[in-house]
């Protein structure tokens, strides 16, 4: 169980992140035309995956947005961002931010995702919730980077993250 704030509030989540040097685990996550993803589509691309509460918060707005910068400049790299919003708030703000370089994913359906990377947040106001993460993986699944964000309403170590791409 991590320990994370909000607001300077201890809640914790489920478990911990994936650790560097292991294989992520495959998912099962929503798409924007309620169509299921895993982590196995995305094989031979290195992956960013860009976790976060709601789309519906400035800090998880400014995060996507950054990330959807930063991807038009990546080979070989696929962004996910998920969390735990209806597909069709994702999708209502990516296209009313003009975002096309991220690939929005919602765990809405059961929650898996959150409770298998130690996402899953279990107390205070936003219990049930992903906390705010960044985990890279590698062409082959394998995590090279992998942050937990100890105060949820900051943004995580974008250079960091990407560096280890």
């Amino acid at each position: 169980m991590a320990q994370i704030t909000l607001q300077g509030n201890t809640i914790h989540t489920f478990g911990e992140l994936p650790a560097v040097g292991t294989q992520a685990k495959d998912f099962q996550l929503v798409k924007n035309d309620l169509s299921v993803a895993s982590l196995s589509d995305f094989k031979g691309s290195k992956v960013v995956l860009n976790i976060f509460p709601s789309v519906d918060t400035g800090t998880c707005a400014a995060s996507v947005r950054k990330f959807n910068e930063k991807a038009s400049n990546l080979e070989n790299t696929k962004v996910l961002c998920i969390s735990r919003d209806l597909p069709f708030a994702q999708a209502r703000f990516c296209g009313a931010e003009g975002l096309t370089n991220v690939v929005n994913l919602s765990d809405f359906r059961d929650g898996n995702f959150g409770k298998e990377y130690g996402l899953t947040i279990t107390d205070g106001p936003l219990a049930g919730l992903h906390s705010r993460a960044v985990i890279v993986l590698d062409e082959n699944g394998v995590v090279q980077y992998s942050e937990q964000v100890s105060e949820i309403v900051d943004e995580p170590n974008y250079d960091n993250a990407l560096a280890a791409l």
